[in-house]
């Protein structure tokens, strides 16, 4: 008889990206060749998660930095000429999603040249680090009730509690975007697909 028995995949690693168990994990966390979408582990610093900061911003300055960090990010891959179709910023406090931050694109060509120009760079003082994530639908991935303004699990819950840019700021950037990759003929017309 054989003690050989294969693993199951993890289901929390299919559709987060992260598990709370991490290498430890008794199930398998198969790492994608290829993806849409790519995750940037904590690259998110979260004030509020940081007693010293969050005593000394208000909250209307904390706003002000995640929309200027958020925007910065999507410039930087419209650029870089990659499509980007929605940015997830976890604000969870739970070591595996704490600041992790994924982006999800309109070609898998344009993660690999995320991911080149990304894990040579530095933001915040801090080397940026990001790899292919099994994440395709963020439907599956977001806590429906942070979402709906609370979950019982609070900020250690397993699911991503995204923090959502000012209203109109992805809206102005996506519009943005189309009209730069337009220009440079690198738009993707999602209708055609």
């Amino acid at each position: 008889m054989s003690h050989n028995r294969s693993k199951v995949n993890c289901t929390f690693y299919e559709k987060i990206g992260a598990c709370r168990h991490g290498e430890k994990c008794s199930r398998k966390h198969i790492k994608p060749r290829t993806s849409k979408t790519i995750m940037c582990p904590n690259l998110y610093q979260n004030p509020e998660l940081n007693d010293a900061l969050k005593s000394k911003l208000k909250k209307e300055q904390i706003d002000d930095l995640f929309n200027k960090f958020y925007e910065d990010l999507f410039i930087e891959c419209s650029l870089l000429g990659a499509q980007v179709e929605d940015i997830v910023v976890c604000e969870n406090a739970n070591d595996h999603l704490n600041g992790n931050v994924y982006i999800k694109f309109a070609t898998e060509s344009s993660t690999d040249k995320i991911l080149q120009n990304f894990n040579t760079r530095w933001y915040n003082d801090r080397p940026v680090y990001c790899e292919l994530s099994p994440v395709r639908n963020f439907n599956q991935s977001v806590c429906k009730q942070h979402f709906m303004g609370k979950c019982d699990r609070g900020d250690m819950c397993n699911f991503m509690h995204s923090k959502r840019p000012s209203e109109g700021l992805f809206e102005g950037l996506y519009l943005s975007q189309a009209k730069y990759l337009m220009s440079q003929g690198k738009w993707v017309d999602k209708r055609r697909h």
